[in-house]
């Protein structure tokens, strides 16, 4: 069952939709209370219909069928340099073929955009549906694996259970290893990331993925008890190719 609607990011004064995914047996007759997870892009998330690229996670689908008792929160990407700014915790001078002539740097905008979810949209969830709220996790792809990430930083006691798939690490590569090794994430239970050996976005080529991707491992497997690192042969870049490790996602996560 999914439901929808509209918020305003304050921090950032923009409305956003949110699309919410509930599981087969949550009902107004039981009072059982789910975990949640927080994820991004969620227009592509659950239906390819609604997807920005005709082709979406399928996130209901695989947990309908699983049986994975769980509320999936999607947070709907804002357009173009928008989505950039949003998910870069700091400013970026990456990729400037993208700016227009006003710009020198993209990104800069994702803590207000985390500050949101834990103080706002989070409480808002937890009055509104049955939740477990100590059991809150996060995932995310490219973008949306780096503020993710970021998010476990901040909040490790929040999200202690968190996916980063396929991560632009590479945006903000020194300043979320930084922040890697100066926070404390011994409240984390689970991280999965993972990269593929094909990914291309833009001007960003294969390689720089893996091995961005693998120095974020390195720091994180030292600070983490439980982190899975998987290196996807042949793996794109593309939601199709994120449904296809869903199992191994959530069955790590938590199964």
């Amino acid at each position: 069952m999914y439901e929808h609607f509209t918020v305003n990011i304050t921090p950032l004064n923009r409305e956003r939709t949110v699309r919410v995914y509930l599981p087969k047996g949550y009902s107004d007759k039981n009072e059982k209370r789910y975990p949640v997870l927080y994820m991004h892009d969620g227009q592509n998330l659950y239906r390819d219909e609604d997807a920005g690229y005709g082709m979406a996670w399928r996130v209901g689908d695989y947990l309908d069928d699983s049986g994975l008792d769980l509320i999936v929160v999607g947070i709907d990407c804002n357009e173009g340099l928008k989505r950039l700014d949003e998910y870069g915790p700091w400013e970026s001078s990456k990729m400037p073929e993208v700016f227009d002539a006003s710009r020198s740097t993209i990104g800069g905008e994702g803590r207000e955009y985390i500050e949101y979810i834990v103080h706002e949209l989070k409480p808002l969830i937890d009055q509104k549906y049955r939740t477990n709220p100590d059991e809150t996790s996060m995932a995310g792809s490219s973008m949306g694996g780096l503020i993710s990430t970021y998010a476990a930083c901040e909040y490790p006691h929040i999200f202690k259970r968190v996916a980063s798939l396929s991560s632009a690490y590479w945006f903000n590569q020194e300043e979320i290893e930084n922040h890697i090794r100066k926070s404390d994430l011994s409240a984390i239970e689970r991280f999965y990331m993972d990269v593929g050996t094909a990914e291309v976005t833009e001007t960003i080529d294969g390689e720089t993925y893996e091995r961005t991707s693998e120095r974020v491992y390195e720091i994180l497997k030292d600070k983490v008890e439980n982190v899975r690192f998987d290196i996807i042969k042949g793996g794109v870049h593309n939601e199709i190719a994120w449904r296809e490790r869903l199992p191994q996602v959530f069955g790590f996560l938590f199964k």
